[in-house]
């Protein structure tokens, strides 16, 4: 166990470091950065546990680990976050269980937790904060990831891997998964009087599988180059809508008026911004009516017109473009956005495509 720990430490510290020197280090690095740090300061922790003590005492690496995944999802999603010292008060709970456990030595063992000795009381306390940061701190970050995506959707005509997020929301599930089953070993063990070290083995080597993950894709990300809705301009809920009937028609015809007649959707930088400028109309309103009316977000409206300028174009034996420069041509900004939205269209490649309509 001692040796899961130092790995961890040393994996922990070195992607710490190379996330802080990474080029043009955005602020959702620099948290990352300092997760990671302080992720490699409770492996640390862990090892000395056994090198003084031979024993590992209580650990409290989910205080740690929860507020900070929540600080992270807040760093890529919300425009107007910034690092204050104040958010520091979201680690206090594990400051304290760690500073506490080692000023009365004491040890993580299922076997006396539930003993009613002297530090029942705080065992008890500590379990309670661990299953309340749970629940509050996983749900939390699954919805902010979300909601991005969401809105990401419903302001972009083209949206890359980094921008959405989707190994964040991926990771948050998996994690929640993980705290089900260190629940659930954790009951086991105890009624079943196994070895009693098994949830505190389980618990960080599946913390070490998590740093690799994080430090993997943490160097890859992007900060997100395109900013969704500021808070206020986040539209009510369309069951609430004042928009009539005749207001949500006559917007459905700008909106198709538009794309059928000025092609807008040729434009790989067409966003919210510039079709409601162009058709003078909030964004929220036009938000609402290709939701509720038209039945698409306006990712996947834009990406429907351009998939059917991209299948005619294939469909010309007189068109020489490689299939790639017919996606540029038609908006795509990029190959692999592309593909992605074609397939999910249409359900092939469009190589495949070609070929079956050559055939």
């Amino acid at each position: 166990m001692s040796t899961i720990a130092w790995i961890g430490f040393c994996q922990s510290l070195f992607a710490a470091i190379l996330m802080f020197t990474k080029k043009d280090t955005s602020l959702s690095d620099k948290v990352l950065s300092c997760w990671l740090t302080l992720l490699s300061i409770d492996f640390m922790i862990c090892g000395l546990d056994y090198e003084l003590f031979g024993k590992p005492l209580l650990s409290s690496s989910f205080l740690l680990f929860n507020p900070c995944l929540y600080l992270y999802v807040n760093s890529l999603t919300r425009p107007q976050f910034k690092f204050r010292w104040i958010q520091a008060v979201h680690l206090l709970p594990f400051l304290f269980f760690e500073v506490y456990t080692y000023i009365i030595q004491e040890p993580f063992s299922l076997d006396t937790f539930f003993l009613h000795d002297s530090y029942y009381p705080f065992r008890i306390v500590f379990a309670s904060c661990t299953i309340l940061s749970w629940f509050v701190y996983i749900p939390l970050s699954m919805i902010l990831v979300h909601k991005h995506r969401i809105n990401l959707r419903n302001e972009w005509s083209n949206i890359e891997n980094d921008e959405s997020l989707g190994w964040v929301l991926a990771f948050a599930v998996f994690y929640a998964v993980f705290c089900l089953f260190a629940v659930i070993i954790t009951v086991i063990t105890y009624l079943k009087n196994l070895n009693p070290l098994s949830p505190h083995i389980y618990n960080y080597s599946t913390l070490l599988l998590l740093v690799y993950i994080l430090s993997f894709y943490g160097l890859r990300q992007k900060p997100p180059a395109k900013r969704i809705f500021s808070e206020e301009e986040l539209h009510v809920p369309y069951q609430y809508s004042s928009l009539s009937a005749e207001t949500k028609l006559s917007i459905q015809q700008n909106i198709v008026r538009y794309f059928e007649k000025e092609k807008a959707y040729l434009n790989p930088d067409l966003s919210m911004d510039v079709l409601s400028g162009n058709l003078k109309t909030p964004k929220y309103q036009i938000t609402e009516v290709l939701n509720t009316t038209i039945g698409m977000n306006f990712f996947q409206y834009v990406n429907y017109y351009r998939v059917e300028a991209v299948k005619e174009m294939l469909s010309d034996p007189k068109n020489k473009f490689t299939i790639e420069a017919i996606g540029y041509e038609c908006g795509f900004s990029s190959k692999s956005s592309f593909y992605t939205v074609f397939k999910n269209i249409t359900g092939m490649t469009p190589v495949v495509y070609r070929k079956k309509i050559m055939e």
